[in-house]
């Protein structure tokens, strides 16, 4: 059985950054992603940048999926841009809640995920598929995790077709989810987002600001290598291989890779995989 891969990017702020990224998307593209999913900034910060990757990608011929976010945004601006992604044949979008950008007052007249994906199936019928994402550790502003699980079953119900997950190093926080998931009646797939570990220190203050937890026995094994960067390295292929191998044999649908804009650590993942 094949096993769906995409691979996700964020735009890069630099010309140096652009014209790299299209060096690593064209060794990505090797591995025949079913997507590139690119992200958007608060507010829709990087709009312009985030369009011009997506562009590139179709005419490179994979398929694209640009994050479209509604907080801060009116709904006018949101359907412009649907607009945009159909008429450029895009036919499918990850759609969030997104963060106010600092300063910014106003949460737009779409507040929650649900609301965008509400707005998209009225607005375009059926001419996308929409991708909302998922917490198998729970969203850091959820005040419970059953009050999460109930937002997401809201999400897929609004009319989402898939789901990507924050990412994780734990297994059993994935499939303790999916459970509760399908008890609340989800049946769209939910797709395990991986992250490779290129340094412990930056991936811990991340992972820390954004709830996913790193176990105490990888902390304490990275810690033990300081600065030996092959090391680090080494353990992280090694410990992200075998989650993505537990994933898969539990019967996860896909993976989708946070790639850090770089292929070669999600190359030597998947190939280690042989899919």
């Amino acid at each position: 059985m094949t096993t769906e891969l995409s691979i996700e990017f964020f735009p890069p702020q630099t010309a140096e950054g652009v014209a790299r990224l299209k060096t690593e998307r064209a060794e990505l593209a090797r591995l025949h992603p079913e997507f590139f999913s690119v992200t958007y900034g608060a507010g829709g910060s990087t709009r312009e940048r985030t369009f011009a990757i997506v562009k590139e990608i179709v005419a490179e011929g994979s398929s694209a999926a640009p994050h479209l976010s509604c907080i801060g945004s009116t709904k006018a601006s949101i359907r412009e841009i649907l607009d945009e992604f159909r008429a450029s044949g895009i036919r499918r979008t990850v759609a969030l809640r997104g963060d106010l950008p600092s300063g910014m007052a106003e949460p737009g007249e779409l507040r929650h995920a649900n609301e965008l994906v509400e707005f998209v199936r009225a607005e375009m019928g059926d001419d996308f598929q929409i991708i909302v994402a998922a917490y198998p550790e729970w969203h850091p502003q959820a005040k419970t995790p059953d009050a999460d699980l109930v937002n997401f079953a809201r999400k897929v119900k609004a009319g989402a077709n898939a789901a990507i997950t924050q990412y994780f190093y734990n297994a059993d926080a994935y499939f303790y989810f999916l459970d509760k998931a399908t008890r609340l009646g989800v049946d769209i797939p939910i797709i395990p987002g991986i992250m490779p570990i290129v340094g412990f220190s930056k991936l811990a203050r991340f992972s820390d600001a954004c709830g996913a937890e790193i176990p105490r026995w990888m902390r304490k094994q990275f810690e033990s290598y300081g600065d030996d960067t092959a090391s680090i390295r080494a353990f992280g292929l090694d410990v992200v291989t075998r989650l993505c191998e537990r994933l898969l044999r539990g019967g996860a649908p896909g993976l989708h890779f946070y790639s850090m804009n770089t292929a070669a650590l999600t190359t030597e993942i998947w190939q280690r995989l042989k899919r």
